[in-house]
């Protein structure tokens, strides 16, 4: 069988859209884990980017923790964390978050970094104080930059949010994992075609959430 076949097969069946192990459960599962994972990423890298942005101070740091942050093998990371903490949700979210962290923590320097600052120094020299001047001026122009890099962790979560299911979690991952194990090929590119749905519909809600929440002023340019 090809791989579009096995596509048909897994989707036809009845059996993968009921039950605990149905598509709707398992989908439920992985966006839970990965909303879970962007929201502790994005609370902890949106903040210090956003100020340290604004200052202009930190930017080496930032680029080297975000290269260490990469350099995890988040699989490694998730045996570890497994071994010290032992199964549940802690273990998982731990290597979710730091593969997350990087890119909203770095772009979102960038980002307020690339602000022209005519305005900027206007804002100032009109008396407004550095919190007004950080929301109102900057992070505007700031937001497209801003918002991918959440795109781009989100992706990036979604992708490896499967190795929950390693340590006996739900998500789209029990499908490759469990299909290799039975050997059930059906299950394993049914649960991979999955994953690369969710990852399209990721890309496609944060072009809808840039043309709601960017101006068009700001698109245009």
């Amino acid at each position: 069988m090809n791989v579009l076949n096995f596509v048909h097969a897994f989707f036809s069946d009845s059996a993968h859209w009921q039950g605990y192990d149905g598509i709707p459960a398992r989908l439920g599962e992985h966006v839970q884990y990965t909303l879970e994972a962007l929201l502790l990423a994005a609370a902890i890298g949106l903040p210090i980017g956003l100020v340290t942005g604004h200052y202009g101070r930190g930017g080496n740091a930032l680029s080297l923790v975000a290269t260490a942050g990469r350099a995890l093998p988040s699989f490694g990371l998730l045996v570890l964390m497994t071994t010290l903490l032992g199964f549940g949700m802690l273990p998982v979210m731990i290597p979710l978050v730091i593969l997350a962290v990087p890119p909203i923590l770095v772009t979102t320097y960038e980002a307020m970094r690339s602000v022209d600052p005519s305005p900027v120094d206007a804002a100032r020299g009109m008396g407004m104080h550095e919190s007004r001047i950080l929301f109102q001026v900057e992070l505007p122009v700031a937001l497209p930059l801003i918002l991918s890099g959440l795109r781009s962790a989100a992706i990036q979560i979604v992708s490896t949010a499967t190795i929950a299911a390693y340590v006996s979690l739900g998500g789209l991952g029990r499908y490759i994992v469990d299909g290799l194990y039975q050997r059930n090929y059906e299950k394993v590119v049914g649960g991979a075609t999955l994953v690369a749905v969710l990852a399209l519909v990721t890309l496609a809600l944060f072009w809808a959430a840039a043309r709601v929440a960017v101006s068009p002023g700001v698109r245009r340019r």
